[in-house]
């Protein structure tokens, strides 16, 4: 019996810390595991009754960046005093770093808890077990650091060399040479290179997206565990495309080292968070042209940038890929006076001409404003310019775009055959299988026959959808590749056409065009737009701008004839805003007051307004808006549209109508046109009243 075991630890009972730092050792180090939990009938053997296993911590490090609840409840337990003694295999298991382990040992010798390993029995409140133990932690914690520190620097070696070996993506494996080489999966290469020609078509990588789950295409995907690595065939995923277009492997560079671990302070301890990626500099290794790729280098480098501009939420003074809209220059335009992008402003109308805004500094309220135009001109002179610069070259792109039909057809029946290939085989394999079992043995021929049938039905689906692709490829119209040559000929009746969506014209425009600087100028009453092309050199434009802000001069009144006409017909404030509205300011250049139009009209002679005076029963703009429940817009309309009989006294005026007529058939008629047009309410909201109009 050891003296240093005493009757009250044995009362107290014992606990076994059970602990391996990666997933990977527990499921291949399992030696390591028998020898501590073999450590329980150790302890049942020195006398403990009570002994409690904790192995929480399997598969988790003790380097202190880690939260290990194991740990945290061996702490709790000798802090409570019903632990007698700790079994551990050595210090490294029990806590790696210095810190947990001086920190355990000082809780174990307040409450008299015993540490034991298969080298002996140590009591923390012993001077001389506490310097052993003590050295025993210290040592241990060096160790494993050397040992790091070496295994890291083997790792980096022969990662520089292009000789570590680790989990390939898809599209890629080892050989036996320790070499990297395409995967001989022909099936697999295909879909990897149809992935990366259809973004160097569509130039989005959702775009890629979309188009491979309407054309149901499936990609590999990589299942990992601890022991191997597998290929499955999955729906297509945005983060399955990303990795293919990302992934510089496929470019044929071996790289190591993309990402990195992070250490934080969370409630006092430091934490470490891994996957974290890394800026192309600060990669551990990079070796271009190590092995053959799917791309080469610099179509690699030019998908990164495509990629970096469709992030439309990122350095905003970044030029940004196209996106769709009526917005020609969208993602190049940028402020020639901040240097800031410029944003696209739409219109709520259908048709409404779009405007570039330049916001300036608006990070925080009451930001400044910039320089705004309309866009309309300044995408009508670009695209002259593109016309004009690429009509060279428009036989080419005509053919080039007759080829590229051709060949996503082509594509995605190429894709469907080499499925139904896999689909066959797995089906012969299934066939081969249920044949070779033995007949009466029906819980097994049961669940084989069940596969058979189950390859067999997804080979006929195959064919099946072969089938549609191919009647569908045959209804589609042929492209006629004379009729393409003759349309080249007259590139700004193919821009123009209606046929050719604003996608399209934008991706022109990025590829030809740098980015677009505008600035205003104030003096000429200009715009000045200067075009930086691809190649390097540049266009600059000047394009009038439309005078806006100003009352017509063919209906710009002198004070006194407005006051001759609609003094003592509205009050003096209604006449005052009416009179500023239209720029009719009196000779000092101030704006009217109603104390102003009052000394006017006196010293006219006009009387003033009579709310009590009979007059025809009128009433306003926004009393006839409100009155019909619709807004002052579509007010304006029906008046417009002459279904709506209002008056004025003079243009901009207040309207005057008639109250009786909007009890007319056609006024109704319009205000039931326009309620129609207005959105929906979702089903679980509308309820079944009928369409009130009120006041009518």
């Amino acid at each position: 019996m050891n003296p240093k075991i005493t009757p009250d630890h044995l009362g107290r009972g014992a606990v076994v810390y059970v602990r391996q730092s990666t997933v990977g050792q527990v499921i291949e180090n399992t030696e390591s595991q028998r020898r501590q939990y073999a450590l329980a009938e150790s302890a049942r053997s020195l006398g403990f009754a009570s002994v409690a296993v904790i192995d929480d911590d399997l598969g988790r490090s003790g380097s202190g960046l880690t939260e290990r609840p194991g740990f945290q409840k061996l702490v709790a337990s000798v802090c409570a005093g019903s632990i007698g003694a700790v079994f551990c295999i050595e210090a490294s298991r029990l806590a790696p770093n210095g810190r947990d382990w001086h920190h355990l040992i000082d809780l174990c010798a307040l409450v008299g808890t015993l540490v034991i390993d298969p080298d002996g029995t140590y009591d923390p409140r012993l001077v001389n077990d506490r310097l052993l133990l003590g050295l025993k932690g210290t040592m241990s914690e060096y160790e494993l650091s050397l040992l790091r520190q070496r295994g890291l620097a083997a790792r980096d070696s022969k990662a520089k060399r292009g000789e570590l070996r680790f989990a390939l993506p898809p599209g890629y494996c080892w050989n036996e040479a320790s070499q990297i080489e395409l995967d001989p999966d022909e099936r697999i290469r295909n879909t990897i290179r149809l992935i990366l020609e259809k973004f160097q078509e569509l130039g989005s990588a959702r775009q890629v997206l979309l188009w491979a789950q309407d054309a149901a295409l499936k990609l590999p995907v990589t299942r990992r565990n601890s022991i191997k690595c597998r290929i499955e065939w999955r729906s297509a995923a945005y983060h399955a495309v990303l990795q293919i277009l990302r992934h510089p492997i496929y470019a044929g560079a071996y790289v190591f080292g993309r990402t990195g671990d992070r250490t934080c302070v969370v409630d006092g301890r430091a934490r470490k968070t891994t996957g974290h990626s890394k800026p192309r500099t600060a990669w551990n290794v990079l070796l271009r042209d190590h092995h053959r790729g799917y791309i080469s280098w610099e179509q690699f480098e030019a998908n990164q940038q495509l990629i970096s501009e469709n992030a439309h939420m990122k350095r905003r003074t970044d030029r940004k890929s196209a996106r769709g809209g009526r917005a020609l220059l969208t993602g190049l335009i940028r402020c020639g006076r901040c240097g800031r992008t410029m944003r696209v402003m739409y219109g709520s109308s259908s048709g409404h001409p779009h405007r570039y805004h330049c916001r300036g500094d608006d990070s925080h309220v009451g930001g400044w404003l910039c320089i705004g135009i309309g866009g309309v001109r300044v995408d009508r002179a670009v695209a002259e310019q593109i016309v004009e610069a690429v009509s060279g070259h428009a036989v080419e792109a005509a053919i080039r775009a007759a080829d590229q039909a051709v060949n996503a057809e082509n594509d995605i029946r190429r894709v469907i055959d080499q499925e139904i290939e896999n689909a066959r085989y797995e089906s012969s394999l299934a066939a081969r299988r249920y044949e070779a079992v033995d007949p009466t043995k029906r819980l097994v021929a049961r669940e084989l026959e069940n596969r058979w049938n189950a390859a067999l039905e997804r080979l006929a689906h195959l064919e099946e959808r072969l089938a549609r692709h191919d009647v569908a490829a045959a209804l589609r119209p042929k492209i006629d590749c004379a009729a393409l040559l003759s349309l080249a000929q007259d590139l700004p009746t193919v821009w123009n056409s209606s046929d050719n969506d604003s996608r399209t014209k934008q991706r022109i425009t990025h590829i030809l065009i740098q980015e677009v600087v505008i600035d205003l100028d104030d003096k000429a009453n200009e715009a000045v737009v200067t075009v930086h092309w691809k190649g390097g050199r540049h266009t600059e434009l000047r394009l009038p701008r439309v005078r806006c802000g100003r009352y017509p001069e063919d209906r710009r009144a002198s004070p006194v004839e407005t006051i001759r006409k609609l003094g003592g017909h509205w009050p003096d404030r209604q006449i005052a805003v009416t009179m500023n509205r239209m720029r009719c300011k009196p000779s000092d250049g101030k704006a009217w007051t109603t104390v102003r139009v009052r000394e006017l009209r006196e010293r006219l002679g006009i009387a003033p307004f009579d709310p009590e005076a009979e007059r025809p029963e009128t009433i306003s703009l926004d009393k006839t808006a409100a009155r019909i429940g619709i807004c002052v817009g579509s007010v304006q309309k029906l008046i417009r549209q002459g279904e709506l009989p209002a008056t004025q006294l003079m243009p901009s005026a207040p309207w005057q109508i008639p109250l009786a007529a909007l009890e007319s058939e056609a006024v109704k008629t319009g205000v039931l046109e326009i309620a129609k047009r207005r959105p929906r309410k979702p089903k679980h909201k509308q309820d079944n009243r009928t369409l009130q109009l009120p006041g009518l």
